[in-house]
């Protein structure tokens, strides 16, 4: 077992509820998420990867620090922060939004939870909305109150999620829909578990409302998961990129708007509501981009783990964009990559050359996502 002495940059990153009870099921390594720990290692990514797919992982995402808002303008706030229309979003809903700065660029992309009629959460993805959300408050003329609760959620994902949950929760918990939220109770712990996930399967995320008790949530969570060969886990590159999910500084930053991503759905330009960055993503929409985010398959020998820097990508022997995520995929036995390309070559079959960390390697242009493209297996009926 690792010594919980091996991991320590000080005070000034902050460990979570869970922290000690992963060390204890056997986190070998770490990486910093929103100036907190975040297990990024219990032993074969390969494995854990597989043990997602088939069965089911916990993994600590208390990474995923939460923005409340409250107080009687709340909802007309929360919409000024996304180009998402949010005009039909019912207590109880959640929704996947981007953030935007006044030049249309993406500042997070979080899952939003509307908890009561005027409470909300954002689920971050890795940058400083609490910092941005207070500070425009500050000018909004709007009766709001930002803060951020003692909040830390675990993530229940895999095929065996839900059967775990019903272990937990009962058979009434099999009824919560896909994108919906509900405040339950287990054993005293106050717990809001809503319908979501980062893995691109079935899903679950459990936000613990007091931080005294996360290691006895982990370990009830685990016991209940014994039979169905629950694993204690991480965040899967592997099928996240295998379903085309986002990683906010990966794929995307504050130079990045959505519509080169291809988010067009999230953004709502013309509804009367106000949102920062309104009037610059319109003239986005109206005179088009100069790139776009594709997928690629790479071909060369079996990558060695994920990138860690954008790998150029050339054609013709001039650059054209760059890889920002890539990985191989035992699943598909091919190495798949999200890249940010030119539009001049976005069309599907494109051949281009990237520098990657086993040399230079030709790359198709290829649909995405690359597994399960209508996302049949998070949004099926259980």
């Amino acid at each position: 077992m690792s010594n919980l002495q091996d991991f320590g940059f000080g005070t000034q990153i902050r460990k979570s509820p869970y922290f000690d009870a992963t060390v204890k099921w056997g986190a070998q390594g770490f990486s910093v998420y929103n100036h907190m720990y975040i297990p990024r290692d219990f032993g074969d990514p390969e494995q854990n990867f597989w043990n997602l797919v088939n069965d089911a992982i916990l993994c600590d995402v208390a990474v995923e620090r939460q923005v409340e808002i409250t107080g009687p303008d709340a909802a007309e706030f929360t919409q000024m922060l996304t180009p998402r229309d949010l005009s039909k979003l019912a207590v109880g809903q959640c929704k996947y939004i981007i953030i935007t700065n006044a030049e249309g660029g993406i500042l997070n992309d979080p899952v939003l939870l509307r908890l009561e009629e005027n409470r909300f959460w954002i689920s971050l993805a890795d940058s400083d909305i609490l910092l941005w959300a207070q500070g425009v408050a500050v000018n909004s003329g709007l009766d709001v109150t930002i803060h951020e609760p003692d909040i830390s959620p675990l993530q229940l994902q895999g095929p065996k999620s839900g059967e775990v949950m019903k272990a937990l929760f009962g058979e009434s918990i099999m009824d919560l829909k896909y994108y919906w939220l509900r405040e339950v109770e287990l054993n005293g712990i106050p717990l809001i578990v809503s319908r979501t996930g980062w893995s691109s399967e079935l899903g679950y995320e459990l936000y613990l409302q007091d931080g005294s008790q996360g290691e006895e949530l982990w370990e009830t969570i685990m016991k209940a998961g014994q039979s169905f060969n629950l694993k204690p886990g991480h965040t899967s590159s592997i099928r996240r990129i295998e379903g085309g999910m986002l990683s906010y500084h990966a794929d995307m930053d504050i130079r990045t708007n959505p519509y080169e991503l291809g988010l067009d759905r999230l953004i709502n330009v013309d509804m009367e509501a106000d949102f920062i960055g309104k009037a610059a993503l319109q003239k986005i929409r109206d005179e088009g981009v100069s790139r776009k985010q594709v997928g690629l398959v790479i071909d060369c020998p079996a990558l060695k783990g994920p990138n860690t820097t954008f790998w150029p990508i050339t054609k013709d022997d001039k650059q054209v964009g760059n890889v920002t995520s890539a990985v191989y995929s035992p699943r598909l036995e091919q190495n798949i990559a999200l890249a940010m390309v030119s539009t001049e070559v976005t069309h599907i079959g494109t051949e281009l050359e990237v520098e990657t960390s086993n040399g230079t390697s030709k790359a198709t242009v290829v649909e995405k996502p690359f597994y399960d493209p209508k996302k049949k297996i998070t949004s099926s009926i259980l």
